[in-house]
């Protein structure tokens, strides 16, 4: 069953994220706590929203994405954060719903897009997005600003 996150749900959403960043290979850079996305997704002023991938009563999957903007359509998106199903449960069909839960939310929102990142390397997702009607935006160059180098952009006259 695909629903929306619940308050319940974060603990079991957090520790999906910490297994997405080891099959990402980098979780020593994943430091979400409970408490953290707890407030991303139901304190005041939430910009973060979910979806999650519900089997026998277990979290098995969760979908985490906030509204992104198109200037040049003139409306907002979807940015889809993390998408992860653990592995015991990929092959059922649950990512794919998870992502027409999103297609669902834009076409009902009046959303252009929706979109997101996967590494080059991960193959398996590739093909399957690919098979979804994604399609690579090879033309942009993700950037990005962190750490010692945002402190200096930000700190600077």
């Amino acid at each position: 069953m695909i629903r929306r996150v619940e308050p319940r749900d974060v603990d079991a959403a957090v520790g999906l994220v910490h297994e997405l960043a080891l099959y990402e290979k980098a979780p020593e850079q994943c430091h979400l706590t409970s408490e953290q996305l707890h407030t991303a997704l139901f304190g005041e002023n939430a910009a973060l929203f979910g979806h999650v991938a519900e089997v026998d009563g277990q979290v098995v999957g969760i979908a985490l994405w906030f509204l992104n903007f198109s200037t040049w359509d003139g409306v907002h998106g979807i940015y889809l954060e993390d998408l992860y199903v653990t592995p015991d449960q990929r092959g059922k069909g649950l990512g794919k719903q998870l992502l027409q839960a999103l297609a669902r939310e834009c076409v009902a929102q009046g959303y252009t897009r929706l979109q997101w990142w996967v590494l080059n390397w991960n193959e398996p997702s590739i093909g399957f997005y690919k098979s979804l009607g994604a399609i690579p935006m090879d033309e942009w160059t993700t950037m990005r600003v962190s750490d010692e180098a945002l402190v200096r952009l930000g700190t600077s006259p």
